[in-house]
């Protein structure tokens, strides 16, 4: 059996389709699932939401000790302010995707520094929830490159 990649959402996306529907559509977290787990067609995805700091860092662990085949982290309000996620993915050995929903680079200025785009492999910004599907299949590239 492959390994899972590993899914991890920050603060408020379990609000999805109900918070900011102008900025972040009215896809709910359930959908983008559905969309994750069809994007990766044969490979297991592990998809976990929470609004806790130290739960997410728990999270990366887990992908670490698996271990995963690769993270796509929506760190969402915690990008831009959390080290203990950022000390966390330095530890994960394969591939990183950063996402995000909405452009952070077209907001305002506090969502232009993320910390995590230190030490992602990639980052999605602005496809919408759809990023998600782009995020996974980049993944499951990015994953194809290191087995070879």
């Amino acid at each position: 059996m492959s390994s899972p990649i590993h899914i991890l959402n920050g603060p408020n996306l379990n609000r999805l389709g109900k918070r900011e529907p102008e900025i972040y559509g009215h896809t709910t977290l359930a959908e983008v699932e559905s969309l994750c787990r069809q994007a990766a067609g044969t490979r297991p995805v592990v998809f976990r939401q929470s609004g806790y700091e130290g739960q997410l860092v728990d999270w990366i662990h887990e992908a670490i000790d698996e271990p995963a085949a690769a993270i796509v982290i929506n760190p969402a309000g915690l990008t831009f302010t959390s080290i203990p996620i950022l000390d966390a993915l330095k530890m994960f050995p394969g591939p990183i995707i950063e996402l995000h929903i909405s452009n952070i680079h077209r907001r305002e200025e506090i969502y232009h520094r993320s910390l995590v785009s230190r030490i992602a492999t990639a980052v999605i910004a602005g496809l919408g929830p759809s990023g998600y599907g782009t995020a996974v299949e980049a993944a499951l590239r990015l994953i194809e490159d290191t087995d070879q």
